[in-house]
Parts: C-alpha cells; sequence; structure tokens
C-alpha cells in the first residue's frame, strides 16, 4: 500500500476525531452558558470558584478543567473567561494555580481582575514553595519531619525511606504540577495582574466574611494539620 495514501487516511481520521469531538462539545457548551446565565441571573453577589474538583461551594458558581458529576461547569482558567467585565464579587482558587504555567498563571490571575468587581476580591490557596524548600536541611521543624512522612507514607509508596528529597521532588512533579509560588512570586504575579491590598492570610481566615473557611483541601488530602502546613493564601482586590 502507498505510504503517502496510507497517511493522508491516518490524517482525515484525525481530523474526523477532532471534529468529531468539537460537535460534542457544542452541547457541553451551550448547557454552561445556560448554567452561567441563570447563576447570574438569580444571584445578586456573584462568587466565582475556579477548580472545584470535588468541592462545589453553595452559592458559588463553581468551574473545572474536568467537571464531572460534582456540580461545576467546564473552565480553562488559561483561556480566556467567558464573562463580562465586572460581574464577580470574589474569586476563589484552591490548590488549582499550581497546575498552570507562569504565564498561563499570570493570564488567569488577569483575567480574574477583570471579571471582578472594582473592590473585588480574590483568594488563591497554594502549596508555598518555601515551606517545602525548608524540608531540605539540618533544622527541619517536627511538624517538617511529620510532613515528610505523611508525604511518602500517602504518595510514595515506591520509597522506602523518609527523606525531605523525594517529597520535594515528588512536589514538583506529581499531581499535575507545573509551576510553584513561594509568597514573593505571588505577590508579584497579583501585582501584575492588576491586584492591590495584596495580604498573606491563613487558612480558613478572612476579613471578607464570603472568603472564611472555604479551604476543603485538607478534607480531601484527610490531614487538616498537613494541609495547612504546606498551604499559603493570598488574597487581593480589583482597584476601585
Amino acid at each position: 500500500m502507498n505510504l503517502r495514501h496510507v497517511l493522508k487516511q491516518s490524517d482525515a481520521m484525525v481530523g474526523l476525531v477532532h471534529d468529531s469531538r468539537k460537535m460534542l462539545r457544542i452541547p457541553a457548551l451551550v448547557r454552561r452558558r445556560r448554567i452561567i446565565d441563570n447563576y447570574l441571573a438569580t444571584h445578586g453577589i456573584r462568587r466565582l470558584q475556579i477548580g472545584a474538583g470535588r468541592t462545589s461551594l453553595d452559592g458559588w458558581l463553581s468551574t473545572d478543567i474536568s467537571p464531572g458529576p460534582y456540580g461545576s461547569v467546564f473552565l480553562d482558567a488559561s483561556k480566556a473567561f467567558p464573562f463580562d467585565d465586572a460581574v464577580f464579587d470574589t474569586v476563589y482558587s484552591e490548590h488549582m494555580i499550581e497546575h498552570i504555567s507562569w504565564d498561563d498563571g499570570l493570564f488567569m490571575l488577569s483575567e480574574i481582575r477583570r471579571v471582578l468587581k472594582p473592590g473585588g476580591v480574590v483568594r488563591i490557596a497554594t502549596p508555598d514553595l518555601a515551606v517545602l524548600l525548608s524540608l531540605y536541611g539540618r533544622d527541619q521543624s517536627a511538624l517538617g519531619e511529620k510532613y515528610v512522612r505523611w508525604i511518602t507514607d500517602e504518595f510514595l509508596p515506591q520509597v522506602d525511606v523518609y527523606d525531605a528529597s523525594f517529597v520535594i521532588n515528588n512536589a514538583f512533579r506529581n499531581w499535575g504540577h507545573q509551576f510553584l509560588y513561594d509568597g514573593n512570586l505571588m505577590e508579584m504575579a497579583m501585582s501584575r495582574a492588576g491586584f492591590a491590598d495584596i495580604r498573606r492570610c491563613s487558612p480558613g481566615e478572612s476579613s471578607h466574611a464570603d472568603l472564611r473557611a472555604v479551604e476543603s483541601h485538607g478534607k480531601h488530602v484527610a490531614d487538616e494539620e498537613m494541609a495547612a502546613f504546606e498551604t499559603m493564601v493570598y488574597e487581593g482586590a480589583r482597584p476601585r
């Protein structure tokens, strides 16, 4: 059989599969538009959750790149958001921004700023690179030692020693992580995206009632203490 003919057939099949996927996506996008429009029409206070995973917050428009059966709608946070400017009062994203690149993270933050109302607040929770790197060294805290054991036991079944090097490497490579932030980088990213009043918060705490006790990462990993240890939280406001 002629190789060129085979390749053309192969290209045609790839194109057919691609077109089929696009066609299947259309009903989902129509459904998403309906859900979004209904949410915006029925909520005076509008809250957007990005990267909801298995946790859809009550009263929020919950979104995820893989919505599944958890009550959220599709959103690829590295692409333009399907919302007009200045429509949300608060935006929350937990353990999601580390799953996209630095450039995509900047774009996501700029889109969050765009869709927030003036004075609206974003809350970002993500692993703290500084905490993870502090595990490497002689002066490790008791909580740090506990974290190394926990990660090794729960997520590194192939590792038979408690060594921070494995845990640090795992943080960069596992769960689809692409870019880890420390506090300075998060402040830089939020500032470049145009946020003001940028501040670090403790998990579960906020001066904004809508953003208190919204973290759920500890429930998913079944250890609130370890989740709080590895997580940093930042808030920022769109200038009025």
